[in-house]
């Protein structure tokens, strides 16, 4: 066999487990959440003080606040709350595991008189 052919072969064989492999790690790979908090706030002043505090555990657990506690919500359809917190998450298991931490359990009393939680849920979205 010619050196140039064996070469040949040796690129196409790397390109397929190339290949290959990178279908495999793209089906390992968990999906995108967001979780999505209609709320209404209560006491202004200790909304302003607790919020950087949840950022900061929202951060340290691989999620990343969308920054939308004060911003304006539109009706299209139906009724729409008065604020809504939205964060992204790397998966669905590192909300879940977040919204069920000791850190944020800690924060309970100063969350608590900031502001009352309608409904939050979190949504995984599909590639």
């Amino acid at each position: 066999m010619n050196t140039k052919f064996k070469i040949a072969i040796a690129i196409f064989a790397g390109a397929a487990l190339g290949a290959g492999a990178t279908q495999v790690l793209h089906a390992q790979a968990k999906l995108k959440a967001y979780s999505i908090s209609e709320q209404e706030i209560l006491d202004n002043a200790a909304e302003a003080a607790y919020i950087p505090e949840a950022r900061h555990l929202i951060d340290a657990a691989h999620g990343r606040s969308l920054r939308t506690t004060n911003g304006r919500v539109v009706a299209i359809e139906g009724e729409a709350p008065k604020h809504v917190g939205l964060n992204e998450w790397n998966s669905v298991d590192d909300a879940v595991a977040y919204y069920k931490s000791k850190a944020r359990a800690d924060l309970a009393p100063q969350r608590d008189k900031a502001n009352k939680t309608i409904r939050r849920y979190v949504v995984e979205v599909e590639r």
